[in-house]
């Protein structure tokens, strides 16, 4: 059986039981980086045989994969934090074991995306996710408008590095819309900042910023923030 297994996302405590039970009983795990499952493994005390599987080495590794499961090996997948194939390897292993007539299974758990929209007070009934924008301008702009007039909520994976960029661009397609930054999300120092593009911009501008964000953004027909 192929498991993909959702971890936390920062706060330990939020592996599930059948998360740790999966970990502890397969054969092989699959780490997008070994050295962090490594830690989370011995935070829970689960001595695990793992390998690497991402993004640099992700079609050999699923055919490793592939060959384990054909021999009757059990084999669980987990990323550095949250659910496999969400914006991190999983997708493929899952679409071969589907091809391969072999079973699989996911171990639902922490995912970013979910507890960002929740957050950030805007729309849930209907949200598109958007997951990591291009990094350059013309392209990133581009990407964004093909969702200019969707009346879905958007959400967005961005670096700290890219945000103010991003922010500045997303304002520049989508107009001055209420949204949401989200980032730390179950850490010490968790922070969800909500308002209009152009003042989530203002505040981001200028600031050294730590952490992957999440960037949530109000559909076209919302009524603006007053």
């Amino acid at each position: 059986m192929l498991y993909l297994v959702a971890t936390p996302i920062g706060h330990l405590d939020d592996i599930s039981l059948r998360a740790l039970e999966t970990l502890r009983s397969v054969d092989v795990i699959a780490a997008e980086d070994t050295r962090k499952t490594g830690r989370l493994l011995a935070h829970f005390e689960i001595s695990g045989n793992q390998i690497p599987f991402h993004e640099h080495n992700e079609r050999q590794a699923v055919e490793r994969i592939v060959g384990l499961l054909k021999a009757g090996q059990s084999v669980a997948i987990v990323t550095n934090a949250g659910t496999p194939g969400i914006s991190d390897p999983g997708y493929t292993a899952v679409r071969r074991a589907i091809e391969e007539e072999l079973p699989v299974t996911m171990i639902p758990g922490p995912t970013g995306l979910v507890m960002a929209l929740v957050l950030s007070g805007l729309p849930l009934h209907s949200f598109t996710y958007r997951g990591f924008p291009p990094r350059k301008t013309g392209a990133r702009r581009r990407f964004l408008a093909v969702d200019a007039a969707s009346s879905h909520t958007l959400v967005f994976y961005e670096s700290p590095y890219r945000l103010a960029a991003f922010l500045a661009d997303a304002l520049a397609v989508y107009g001055d819309r209420p949204a949401a930054l989200a980032n730390d999300l179950t850490k010490l120092y968790e922070k969800v900042e909500r308002g209009t593009l152009s003042e989530l911009l203002a505040g981001v501008e200028g600031q050294t910023l730590k952490g992957e964000f999440m960037v949530v953004i109000g559909g076209a027909r919302l009524a603006p923030v007053e």
